[in-house]
């Protein structure tokens, strides 16, 4: 059983609105023992929705809840940071705060976000997919700013004809790629339930790809919703244990004080 959920945002993101009580509240509804709420922040683009106004309020009400909750639930403080190649520049932030837990997700392939699917237009899907898997792999290693790669395979959310052009086998060099950044440096991917709620047959990224991580050696997984929601928390999670274990995980991962605690289930 999956007893956390690392990843879920609140009224800090503008993509969802949702006050954080009622996240918590919903969090232990469905019998979490710890949440991580991580809003966005991109510090690349600060006009866009997906930037903290006030860092410092979001992680002053995160803790006044914390402590509110701490008999009914554990709840940490975390953000999720939007990297490209072109901008890393999150030290000042992240150091500034007490942070437990740091995602970086790449939501724009060579500064385009795939969701509004211009990119796939001048470039075809596969070269997409490509550029993708390089530029994390790049951002991996030359930023110690981030714990894990949040939703390695976000762009296939939105490709025209993803199931086809999609698989580990198909973007295996640059798959590998990515993840031997990841784990010559330290840092872990997550299994993003997400891709279930967006109505794709598999979660993010592949399970393909989760078990070819921990082939290479991977140890750091941690387990997210991305809910922007109440009835989004712990999405599908029934099925998260099976799909472990198919790669080769016994455990799954949570942070605290931005270091790494290994639970079994």
């Amino acid at each position: 059983m999956i007893t956390s959920d690392f990843h879920m945002h609140t009224e800090f993101s503008l993509d969802s609105g949702i006050p954080v009580r009622e996240m918590v509240e919903a969090s232990i509804q469905k019998e979490l023992g710890i949440i991580c709420i991580t809003d966005h922040e991109d510090g690349a683009d600060p006009e866009e929705e997906m930037h903290i106004k006030d860092p410092e309020n979001y992680v002053h009400t995160i803790q006044n809840f914390r402590e509110e909750y701490r008999d009914r639930i554990e709840i940490r403080i975390g953000i999720e940071i939007g990297i490209q190649t072109r901008f890393l520049g999150y030290t000042g932030l992240i150091q500034s705060y007490p942070f437990d837990f740091v995602i970086g997700s790449l939501h724009k392939v060579s500064g385009q976000d795939p969701y509004f699917r211009t990119i796939f237009k001048e470039l075809g899907e596969e070269e997409v997919y490509r550029r993708m898997f390089l530029e994390m792999a790049e951002c991996a290693r030359r930023s110690q700013d981030f714990d894990v790669l949040g939703h390695m395979d976000y762009a296939v959310r939105y490709g025209k004809n993803s199931l086809e052009d999609y698989s580990y086998r198909k973007f295996s060099d640059e798959i590998d790629e990515a993840l031997r950044a990841v784990i010559e440096t330290g840092k872990g991917i997550e299994l993003n339930t997400s891709g279930w709620k967006y109505g794709l047959p598999f979660c993010h990224p592949l399970p393909d790809i989760i078990k070819r991580y921990r082939e290479l050696g991977g140890e750091i997984l941690t387990i997210g919703s991305d809910g922007h929601r109440p009835e989004h928390i712990a999405y599908d999670f029934d099925k998260v244990p099976e799909i472990l274990e198919y790669c080769g995980f016994r455990y799954y991962t949570e942070f605290k004080d931005r270091k790494p605690v290994f639970k079994h289930f």
